[in-house]
């Protein structure tokens, strides 16, 4: 194999796989990505057996062949070029590198060791959604999502699309949960329910920020495959049962308060200083005329703040994780909040004023 490519446009291409390739050095060949230089098609493959990702690449072929090339050290090299490069493979196991009078040879691996593109398996069920709405539905629910949560089914995103053409995306981590619904115009012959995890709709996010494209996501019985321009990006499903989310947002409320967005979030940072730290919890207190945000801890002291709210309800005293709070508004863009409650102990919901397509869930501590 020998091409010739643009530092730019390989530069962008590298770029673009460094956080699916693998790190660490259980399996050498998940921290390479696969290089196709044919005539009828270029492109790089990179996977972490989770997430396989496809792209095009403009390169001038001199020879066609196929390897496998280390993902870190090839970018590292890239970036400090200038102007055109060329690749040449020798014996499959080694790769020149030229520019100018710079000169690489790094240790490669054969292409035939690199997995395989996963195939679509079972009969794969196709929509297009707007690139910017599946942005903002990730973006709005991804946050809620668990970690390391033991019940892995937690540490991704629920897309339930129903009959009626309606999409739900929910984000749970058992203290919260958070809810995009969207009608998108497709209508399966039966509801579906899949998962995703949290790590791969993360890289994904990164395609699809910027003006709006459509996006064509093909499901199938193990996979998800999004398409966006010409990038090809795979993910496998996780398996299990995701927990009823439509039990946990209430149905209805004795309490409501509408908030100004951005004195709430002051409000809570300035007292939240104070929270211990693991837990940042914070007691508020609200009555028809204000709302008052405390916080103590015995080795540092305590904090205290309150302001006017539009409230109806009788007196209430809660406790929140401050974060928890914080996390929802900072992807509400409506200036006005509404927080509706019943108990001390029961869930909260704030949504959005004058929206009814996102809602977060938000379970109050025990004071």
């Amino acid at each position: 194999m020998k091409v010739t490519v643009e530092k730019d446009e390989l530069q962008k291409k590298l770029s673009d796989i460094q956080n699916i390739v693998e790190k660490k050095n259980t399996m050498p060949i998940l921290s390479h990505f696969l290089l196709v230089a044919e005539k009828e098609g270029q492109y790089i493959t990179a996977t972490d057996l989770e997430t396989a990702f496809k792209e095009p690449l403009t390169l001038n072929v001199i020879d066609e062949g196929r390897i496998c090339i280390p993902a870190k050290k090839l970018f590292e090299i890239v970036r400090e070029m200038d102007g055109e490069i060329t690749l040449e493979s020798v014996d499959g196991k080694w790769l020149k590198v030229k520019c100018g009078k710079s000169h690489f040879r790094l240790a490669c691996l054969s292409h035939e060791e690199y997995p395989v593109w996963p195939p679509m398996t079972g009969d794969a069920e196709n929509l297009e959604i707007d690139s910017l709405v599946l942005l903002e539905m990730i973006d709005k629910t991804l946050y809620a999502a668990g970690e390391s949560d033991t019940r892995y089914v937690l540490n991704g995103l629920l897309f339930n699309i129903k009959p009626d053409g309606t999409l739900t995306v929910v984000g749970t981590d058992g203290h919260r949960l958070a809810l995009f619904q969207k009608t998108v115009g497709f209508n399966p012959k039966e509801e579906k329910r899949v998962i995703f995890s949290r790590k791969s709709l993360s890289e994904l996010r990164r395609f699809l920020d910027g003006e709006a494209k459509p996006v064509k996501v093909s499901i199938g019985k193990n996979h998800i495959l999004f398409e966006v321009d010409a990038i090809q990006f795979l993910t496998r499903l996780i398996e299990g049962t995701y927990p009823n989310y439509e039990q946990v947002i209430p149905s209805a409320s004795t309490k409501t308060m509408h908030i100004d967005k951005v004195l709430l979030m002051k409000s809570l940072r300035r007292v939240s200083i104070m929270s211990k730290e693991r837990s940042s919890a914070v007691k508020v207190d609200i009555d028809a005329k204000s709302m008052g945000i405390s916080a103590s801890n015995p080795d540092l002291g305590e904090a205290k703040d309150e302001f006017a709210v539009d409230y109806t309800g009788e007196p209430i005293t809660l406790a929140f994780n401050a974060k928890y709070i914080l996390d929802a508004l900072n992807v509400m863009d409506s200036a006005m909040i509404v927080l509706k409650m019943n108990e001390p102990l029961n869930p909260t919901l704030i949504m959005e004023d004058g929206r009814e397509d996102y809602k977060y869930v938000v379970m109050p501590m025990r004071l």
